[in-house]
């Protein structure tokens, strides 16, 4: 048996399952696409998460564009974070041409251009679905650590939530909450000191602050009435493809904290909404997010615990999330651990710290009798990458350095009128692009502070018209008083009484 017999024999052997996949590419040696050695990634273990790394170039978008058509494919649906807005072209079919029909016929695989049910979502004032979420839906805990506040600020936070519970008060945007904490040390001082005990003015001034700092990153926009409902990730359409949900986030890329609120809250609310979901055999949801050191460079100590717990536990829930970031070492080495799928593209060693990182780099993946992983690594071309999967039985799969198969959707952004036409026909846009600015805590606090200004203002009244009163009468007593306190009047009084002894 020759090398090349034996390479595609371990290939095939190991990119061989029981259950459904989705194919990549086909395996490449000694520099050459080996025809029909196809890289499987089967749908069991796609809910273990995984990586898409490489330097700026290398064909990262175009593997995320290639997964996401396969798995919606296969009646799975999807939700990209689009931080360059570049991945709109997959409502629309591909362009068949010469380049890519030789790439396929290297691979073995046919090429069909094709397009795939897409919904634009939106954070901001872009146009498409707009993703909302209340503050009380948020919580104390999980507000807490996107705000990164202290223990102390944390417990304020929390009696601040158990307050509205109390006294029915909905807390739906920054606005309420903030009304709250100024209504704690300011108009409803004595109350809250009564049942919650005594709140510092200095304490809630710092955590105004750190709202006021988040409202400036654009989330009084975000949170809000109508809130998304996650299920709607999960729509699959009428011939059995599952969506692919594309969150436009190309006017965010200098507001980190708004995006790390958003992804927290959007896996909170995952992880607490879906069932359990066993041993099935695909996903229910899979997840990439682009450009993901956004995420983790900004994040608070106590935000990066919170991300790394959400990855470890929520892929019981059927949820693969994927990160796509340029460098490895971009993502903490707590949430690398927890990664299954490894898409390694090319990395480029111009400095010592860049060929540190590719060394680091090359220990994430097995070894491989075909491949010195460090030097492929920096000689992969555009559109071919280091692909290591797990099996079905959680095994690594073959090392392989793999040509990428084409996207079969077009390769370049929508044209305005064609995502204009794609928004206008969605059935989510009619059902969450409506502002609902419904009574809530800061209506019903503004009330209660005019309600007790009026009762303040009658009783100072009364006691305005009780001291006149008073004053009145005092004053018609004066003429008398001055009468019997005269020198005149008591002379009189006392030679009356000296004539009366006298008799």
């Amino acid at each position: 048996m020759t090398n090349n017999d034996a390479f595609f024999k371990e290939i095939t052997e190991g990119n061989t399952f029981k259950g459904e996949y989705i194919t990549m590419g086909s395996a490449i040696l000694n520099e050459q696409p080996i025809k029909n050695a196809y890289v499987n990634i089967p749908l069991k273990t796609l809910n273990r998460h995984g990586l898409i790394a490489g330097a700026t170039g290398t064909g990262k978008t175009k593997t995320l564009q290639v997964m996401a058509e396969n798995l919606s494919e296969k009646g799975i649906p999807v939700l990209l974070m689009d931080i360059k807005g570049d991945l709109s072209g997959l409502a629309q079919p591909g362009v068949n041409n010469s380049f890519i029909e030789k790439r396929h016929e290297k691979i073995g695989l046919p090429y069909t251009p094709k397009g795939f049910p897409v919904d634009v979502l939106t954070l901001s004032n872009q146009d498409g679905v707009r993703l909302r979420a209340t503050v009380s839906e948020f919580g104390p805990i999980l507000l807490s650590r996107i705000l990164d506040l202290t223990d102390t600020q944390s417990g304020i936070v929390s009696v601040i939530f158990k307050y509205c519970d109390d006294n029915k008060l909905p807390l739906l945007d920054l606005k309420d909450f903030k009304k709250i904490l100024q209504y704690a040390t300011q108009e409803g001082k004595a109350e809250f000191q009564e049942a919650y005990g005594r709140i510092s003015t200095a304490s809630t001034g710092a955590i105004l602050r750190k709202v006021v700092e988040l409202e400036q990153q654009g989330a009084d926009l975000f949170f809000g009435e109508i809130s998304f409902d996650v299920q709607d990730l999960l729509r699959i359409d009428n011939e059995g493809r599952g969506f692919i949900n594309i969150l436009r986030l190309t006017d965010i890329q200098d507001r980190p904290k708004l995006f790390s609120t958003f992804m927290l809250s959007l896996l909170a609310e995952i992880y607490t909404t879906f069932p359990e979901q066993g041993d099935s055999g695909r996903p229910e949801l899979i997840i990439f997010i682009d450009e993901a050191h956004l995420i983790f460079n900004e994040a608070s100590k106590a935000l990066l615990n919170q991300i790394e717990s959400i990855v470890k536990l929520i892929r019981s829930k059927g949820v693969g999330l994927y990160f796509v970031t340029q460098n490895p070492t971009d993502v903490p080495e707590a949430v690398l651990g927890q990664l299954g799928l490894k898409i390694q593209h090319a990395l480029r060693a111009f400095t010592a710290k860049d060929r540190k990182a590719i060394k680091l780099t090359a220990q994430n993946y097995p070894d491989s009798e075909y491949y010195d992983t460090k030097t492929v690594l920096t000689n992969l071309g555009t559109g071919e990458a280091l692909v290591s999967a797990l099996d079905e039985k959680g095994r690594p799969t073959p090392l392989a350095a793999t040509m990428m198969r084409a996207p079969m959707s077009r390769m370049d952004v929508l044209t305005d009128n064609e995502l204009s036409a794609l928004i206008s026909g969605s059935k989510m846009v009619k059902k969450y692009n409506k502002t609902i600015d419904r009574e809530s805590a800061y209506e019903l606090l503004n009330e209660k502070i005019k309600h007790a200004e009026a009762e303040a203002e009658v009783e100072d009244k009364r006691q305005s018209t009780k001291k006149t009163s008073t004053r009145r009468k005092s004053t018609a007593m004066n003429p008398i008083i001055k009468v019997l306190t005269s020198a005149t009047f008591i002379r009189s009084v006392f030679g009356i009484l000296n004539k009366v002894m006298k008799k």
